[in-house]
């Protein structure tokens, strides 16, 4: 039992959240919206204060795909915005933003009124699949508040750098939100950074993975929400559903005062150690 009060989950701070892994339509964002709408409105009817979808999931994610980029005043920013108004529920779309060069790929989230809350173009592109020669990488973070919990946003590939989530946690984000398009082939690395991001930083880290195969790879699900202490405290099987997790700021807060890492950082140290000669 708890030894005293501070100890005790409070929840009426509790923030229930949901991962929608879902299958794309191939490069028809109409009729992937159109399939997202029935996700949306059940996360919304089981309580959800947000769902968020996987890395570009009104199209597949393609590297090298210049299709369907758009605005944010384009058809799917559009179409998130209505639903998320019509459901009252926050929505995490990933899309191909248009910008003055190259796309950008970018995630974007809607409150419960239809306006646009943060976005989050993502910064380590998928060099492999040469995902850094078709798009831009996103230079800012993408931070906001859901209720009581601060949140950030990263993408995908994002998750082999940690030194991104390592300035989330100093900006004080309790929970970062992944959206993702994770192959099979590397699945066994998807739980381990989600994990590991968690552990070290003492946060919430939720990986929303696609799943099903397109002309890109094959993709087995397993989006999952890993808490402050690295545990795995929801997941989801290959097929496509909803997986709600419940997320409690103050878990975080008396993670990180009871077992204070950061406060044995030596951040100046590790700067000086990287630019001295050998």
């Amino acid at each position: 039992m708890p030894s005293n009060e501070s100890q005790i989950r409070d929840d009426s701070h509790i923030v229930r959240v949901c991962s929608a892994q879902i299958t794309s339509v191939w490069e028809d964002p109409e009729n992937t919206l159109t399939r997202a709408e029935t996700f949306i409105r059940h996360a919304a009817d089981c309580g959800a204060n947000l769902i968020c979808f996987p890395e570009q999931f009104a199209t597949g994610w393609d590297p090298k795909s210049q299709k369907n980029i758009q605005p944010y005043e384009g058809s799917i920013v559009t179409t998130l915005r209505g639903f998320a108004q019509d459901y009252r529920i926050a929505v995490m779309g990933s899309f191909r933003e248009r910008s003055s060069t190259f796309a950008k790929n970018t995630a974007v989230v809607i409150g419960n009124d239809g306006s646009i809350l943060a976005s989050y173009a993502k910064i380590h592109l998928f060099s492999p699949s040469h995902e850094d020669k078709m798009f831009m990488p996103g230079t800012e973070l993408g931070i906001f508040t859901l209720d009581s919990l601060t949140c950030g946003i990263a993408i995908c590939y994002d998750l082999r750098f940690p030194e991104l989530f390592r300035i989330y946690a100093q900006k004080g984000v309790q929970a970062v939100f992944v959206p993702s398009a994770w192959p099979q082939s590397r699945i066994r690395h998807w739980e381990l950074f989600i994990t590991a991001r968690a552990a070290e930083n003492q946060m919430y880290i939720l990986g929303v993975n696609t799943t099903g195969k397109t002309p890109v790879d094959q993709y087995s699900g397993a989006s999952m929400t890993a808490d402050p202490h690295g545990t795995i405290v929801s997941r989801a099987n290959d097929a496509e559903q909803l997986l709600f997790s419940d997320i409690d700021p103050g878990e975080v807060k008396r993670t990180r005062s009871g077992f204070p890492v950061e406060k044995d950082r030596k951040d100046a140290l590790y700067h000086s150690l990287l630019t001295m000669r050998r």
